[in-house]
């Protein structure tokens, strides 16, 4: 095998007469590689890939030859090697913030407030981009991922103020992360923290109305471990108070007991990464606080740690009766009662299936005024040939403390019923009465779905003379919620389209209360 041009002419004829048959022709062909073109000729007719050899080419793994390697060369062929480079490069990409305008009923009409400054999401994009000699011919995107989130830039501004409301008793809801107290009326609004952390596992009034506990999230350096801790205002009629920390962390229930001076109960939580955020120890806490200090005095456990019920990493709820002598709890498969360290069942039904892990079922409990029965949600039988637990039937149900009776009050109510009993009233006659308020789906078979929208009911105590009093039909429905009765048994406060309304059960007259779209938990005491 010779090159011509290179080989001396004498040397060449005498290799062409040893090793070509007489009458062999030169192949002449053209490289073309690396920006040159060479013109070359062969005394046989050898593959491409020879001659690559031959001319000392050396190829990258990506090079791309045409012809391929194995053809063999031809007159006038033309061998065309295409440098191949890819690169993965990466680059960061900026995520605009938004600038938010948030009502704060905290400012005067018309103040505008910095609230949180914004700061620049940002992306890590990475593509596959392919170079052929030297020139670009592919982009392709091969990951696109969120490293920081932008952070919104938030305004308050202080809307205008709605007519003033006749306030009964103490009603304390939580707005824009804070708590907010009325009392006397709606006018009289004001904050009692200033932080914006609560996060609503805890918010409850002491009967009185003059003591608030809540929870508060724990700083970001101490999670996931911590995701909460529990805090106590002891006179919400101070302007200004001073929350106090207490003990317990990671709470997931908590409230006061009733006949108890300064006891609350409590249940606890291991923080854990990932949704929901914990996995619940299903215990249960009394401690009884110095009325002064909100010293820890004693400290009581009345259910040892534990699985719980099924789907128990969510967490047991508990309820106090009326008289502090007995206490409920509910999980997701069942209700009962606390007696003695153990969890005796009154009612037992399939947990709803949700099917992951950051969220679970478990219903709402109200005892009676008297302390006799519970009202609650139970997951109903299966509709059609569904499974038990995919069952979408949800049934309001009364149950009494001895576990004798169960009655259903009201069928297909919807998951977030939440129902709850009122205080008794007393008639025109002096006959003290009650009545139940509960939430009704108006698409029962879809109360689970976010889009679900409900209705506040008000009934008589065994379910009769049932009235849907709130919103208006033609009106967007409410959000799932837990309603707050008043003291003496004549309103309900909800929160509807993220503002706090209060409801009368005689008239259905509805009055808004706040404007700020923030609120929520609604509380209501003496």
């Amino acid at each position: 095998m010779l090159k011509k041009p290179i080989l001396p002419a004498i040397l060449l004829a005498l290799i062409a007469s040893a090793c070509v048959p007489t009458g062999q022709e030169a192949v002449h062909v053209i490289l073309v590689v690396d920006g040159q073109e060479r013109a070359l000729s062969f005394d046989e007719a050898i593959t491409v890939g020879q001659v690559l050899s031959w001319e000392d080419i050396t190829l990258n793994p990506d090079d791309r030859v045409s012809p391929p390697e194995f053809t063999t060369i031809t007159e006038g062929m033309v061998i065309t090697v295409v440098r191949v480079v890819v690169e993965h490069p990466c680059e960061r990409v900026p995520i605009p913030f938004d600038t938010i305008t948030a009502y704060n009923e905290g400012l005067p009409p018309g103040e505008r407030r910095l609230a949180q400054a914004g700061r620049n999401g940002e992306r890590e994009v990475c593509y596959r981009v392919v170079y052929e000699d030297g020139v670009e011919t592919e982009r392709t995107v091969i990951s696109d991922v969120v490293v920081r989130e932008p952070q919104d830039e938030i305004y308050w501004e202080g809307p205008e103020p709605l007519a003033s409301v006749s306030i009964e008793g103490t009603l304390a809801y939580i707005s824009n992360g804070n708590a907010w107290i009325m009392r006397g009326n709606s006018g009289a609004k004001r904050p009692l923290t200033d932080t914006g952390d609560l996060d609503g596992h805890v918010f409850a009034l002491s009967p009185e109305g003059d003591r608030l506990i809540f929870t508060r999230m724990a700083p970001e350096d101490q999670r996931p471990e911590f995701f909460n801790d529990l805090w106590i205002i002891l006179d919400t009629t101070e302007q200004e108070p001073e929350p106090i920390e207490l003990i317990p962390d990671n709470v997931l229930y908590a409230e006061w007991v009733p006949g108890v001076d300064m006891g609350i109960a409590y249940s606890t939580a291991e923080g854990r990464p990932g949704a929901p955020g914990w996995r619940a120890y299903n215990d249960l806490y009394v401690m009884v606080l110095d009325e002064d200090t909100a010293e820890v005095l004693n400290v009581y456990n009345l259910l040892p740690a534990s699985a719980g019920c099924l789907y128990g990493w969510w967490g047991t709820t508990f309820k106090w009766s009326p008289d502090g002598e007995q206490v409920a709890f509910s999980c997701a498969d069942g209700v009962g009662l606390v007696e003695n360290g153990d969890m005796l069942r009154l009612l037992d039904f399939p947990v709803y299936a949700t099917y992951e892990a950051s969220w679970a079922w478990v219903p709402t409990l109200s005892w009676s005024p008297d302390g006799n029965a519970l009202l609650t949600t139970v997951h109903g039988p299966p509709f059609g040939n569904e499974p038990p637990e995919e069952s979408p039937i949800f049934n309001v149900v009364v149950v009494d403390a001895d576990g004798e009776f169960r009655v259903t009050l009201a069928e297909q109510a919807g998951i977030w019923a939440a129902p709850q009993f009122s205080p008794l009233v007393e008639d025109e006659h002096g006959v003290l009465i009650g009545h139940i308020a509960y939430l009704q789906a108006r698409d029962p078979l879809n109360s689970v779905s976010p889009d679900a929208e409900y209705e506040l009911v008000i009934a008589d105590r065994d379910g009769s003379n049932r009235r849907v009093i709130f919103p208006e039909p033609d009106q967007p429905g409410l959000s799932p919620q837990t309603v707050a009765w008043s003291p003496s048994g004549r309103q309900v406060a909800l929160i509807y389209q993220g503002n706090l309304w209060i409801i009368d059960i005689t008239d259905g007259r509805a009055r808004q209360l706040t404007v700020d779209g923030a609120a929520s938990s609604p509380q209501w005491a003496k």
